[in-house]
């Protein structure tokens, strides 16, 4: 998906907008004070845009990376969830004697 087709304006057309005056025209001054601050908030979602871009990509790359990786087997060379808590379960019991189930 390309970020650039939501975004219609870059930081830099806002800045060189101009705008004619009416008869009853704007404060210049106070239209230039709110499109600095439209300015600086493009560009810092574009900044945050394009972190969480490099990160969701990373982050494919890694999914893809481990999808590709073989599974390891059970028979001894992978540690499974179950395994570690009988390993605690038994360290418990040796440590903590009988005190530990009265």
């Amino acid at each position: 998906m390309d970020n650039n087709k939501r975004v219609q304006l870059t930081s830099k057309e806002i800045l060189e907008k101009d705008f004619k005056s009416g008869f009853r025209g704007y404060d210049q001054d106070e239209v230039d004070q709110f499109l600095d601050l439209v300015i600086k908030d493009y560009e810092q979602f574009q900044k945050e845009i394009d972190r969480l871009t490099e990160e969701n990509n990373k982050l494919r790359k890694e999914v893809q990376r481990a999808g590709e990786q073989p599974r390891q087997q059970s028979n001894g060379a992978g540690i499974t969830n179950y395994d570690i808590l009988k390993r605690l379960s038994n360290l418990e019991k040796h440590v903590f004697g009988s005190k530990l189930y009265d």
